[in-house]
């Protein structure tokens, strides 16, 4: 297959939204109208065993929640289309930011009873700034929720971007009946059933058809027509550029939960609990057994047996193309936001590390499992669960994350995957800034008198934990010729 039409059949998608939209629930939909799984529920359940599920962890299924973005291929028609689930809880937030900067799309999952949320809100941001396309799955149809078109204000109000309907609900909760199909004026209509597979299609030739009272009723019928003649006058017709160019958003109308808004042929297996590094092809190809280079590490890797995530199980590839994302068995070589070359001296901008909100100093509870805990700690932060600092005096580790739940899930895995066991100190910091300057007097001096807020990051870079907003504001005075950076991505700048 030639190059340009192999990235012409990959799509990579991330499906986000605020947690209990019905995220995961979707995903499962995809994987169950494919056969990936036989049975509805087992993305929350341990009900499967030999079947893919997108929720694999144990504290996963114990909370019902995602804390880990999971990766699945589907085949659909002649594309191949990934799928990034990503978790939903604030807590994971960044997880779901650096998940944003390998997709060519976003399918953003609304409640149609919540409306937008602050989660949802802040994930958009991140992909306003990407110019990154978005679809929109306004979910839950079937239950008691807010008028469509108050959704499509809402959805332009705060999120601010240009909608227009590709689908229309017809009723809500008790009266759900269906969706009318804007783009190719098809009348699908809903059944209650959480493992039936086909929805039933009306053969209809436009909103005019005089059968569509014959499926609805007269008076669905009539509202139908008014309300899809007002959608498109006000929001207009869908016009791919504009999507393209993340200046326009088609919205879609469901219930993901009783199977119905959409159909997908899909394959699967995420049962990667191996450590393995997620890489996406942005460019050129990737060849199997092929040396690329390392631009961090500055050496030559090559990898015998990189996966992708389709079928049954997960299966060796000989090679990968521009929209792939693949899994490289990792020993320890990477971390997030290493870039693979050819040979070039180059490095991909956008994958930073943000200040974390939460610090607390790790207290080792068992001495004897000292060195598991190391490489515990240090595996799972540069897997990107947290941050970690170490405090040279004494050689204290300090963990950073945006959320309590980070810190219960980094315990587990402690435990039950390196056997080490560890308790967390909550200490009072604001926030974390990686210091910088041309003036490595001032630079030295900076360290020299705040040594107990100085802590280095994995990578070495001397990063300043302010105790507080006014005390970072009088650093900040004090030393004019330091820079005080709230994100990593400064540590680009030198390889750009």
């Amino acid at each position: 297959m030639k190059l340009q039409d192999a990235i012409d059949h990959r799509k990579t998608f991330a499906i986000i939204s605020h947690p209990d939209a019905g995220k995961t629930t979707l995903t499962e939909k995809f994987l169950l109208y494919g056969g990936a799984i036989q049975t509805a529920g087992a993305v929350k359940s341990n009900k499967i065993k030999k079947t893919a599920t997108s929720d694999f962890m144990e504290i996963e299924r114990q909370r019902g929640i995602s804390v880990a973005t999971s990766v699945m291929g589907f085949r659909y028609q002649d594309m191949q289309v990934n799928i990034l689930d990503t978790p939903g809880h604030k807590d994971f937030a960044e997880d779901t930011y650096r998940t944003l900067t390998a997709v060519d799309s976003v399918i953003l999952v609304i409640d149609c009873v919540k409306g937008v949320e602050e989660q949802t809100e802040k994930l958009m941001e991140v992909c306003r700034m990407r110019n990154t396309p978005v679809m929109i799955f306004v979910n839950k149809m079937d239950r008691d929720g807010k008028d469509a078109f108050d959704l499509l204000d809402e959805l332009e109000e705060k999120l601010k971007i240009n909608t227009t309907p590709l689908s229309w609900p017809i009723g809500i909760g008790p009266t759900f009946k269906g969706v009318y199909n804007i783009y190719d004026k098809g009348l699908r209509l809903f059944e209650a059933s959480k493992t039936k597979l086909e929805a039933t299609i009306a053969q209809i030739e436009d909103l005019a058809d005089p059968d569509i009272e014959k499926y609805i009723g007269e008076e669905a019928a009539s509202t139908l027509r008014e309300d899809v003649e007002m959608a498109t006058t006000v929001y207009g017709a869908f016009e791919r550029e504009k999507y393209l160019k993340a200046e326009l958003a088609p919205v879609f109308f469901g219930s993901a939960l009783n199977n119905f808004g959409f159909k997908i042929h899909a394959n699967l297996d995420p049962r990667h609990r191996d450590r393995i590094a997620f890489l996406r092809v942005c460019s050129g190809k990737f060849e199997r057994n092929t040396f690329f280079h390392h631009v961090r590490l500055d050496k030559n890797l090559k990898f015998p047996n990189p996966s992708s995530f389709m079928a049954s199980e997960k299966s060796t590839i000989e090679e990968a193309f521009p929209g792939d994302v693949i899994g490289l068995y990792d020993t320890g070589n990477f971390k997030i936001g290493d870039t693979l070359t050819e040979g070039e001296k180059l490095q991909f901008k956008g994958i930073p590390s943000f200040s974390p909100e939460i610090f607390k100093e790790v207290e080792n509870r068992d001495p004897m499992k000292t060195k598991q805990l190391e490489k515990g700690i240090r595996q799972l932060t540069d897997e990107g669960v947290a941050q970690l600092f170490v405090q040279e005096m004494g050689n204290k580790k300090i963990i950073g994350t945006v959320g309590e739940l980070q810190f219960d899930v980094i315990q587990y895995r402690l435990e039950h995957e390196y056997g080490a066991k560890c308790e967390f100190r909550p200490m009072r910091y604001y926030k974390a800034c990686w210091i910088t300057s041309d003036n490595q007097e001032k630079l030295d001096e900076f360290i020299r008198i705040k040594t107990s807020d100085i802590v280095k990051d994995k990578d070495d870079n001397w990063v300043f934990l302010a105790p507080s907003a006014w005390i970072l504001k009088l650093e900040q005075q004090n030393y004019p010729d330091l820079k005080f950076h709230t994100t990593s991505e400064f540590k680009t700048e030198a390889l750009a």
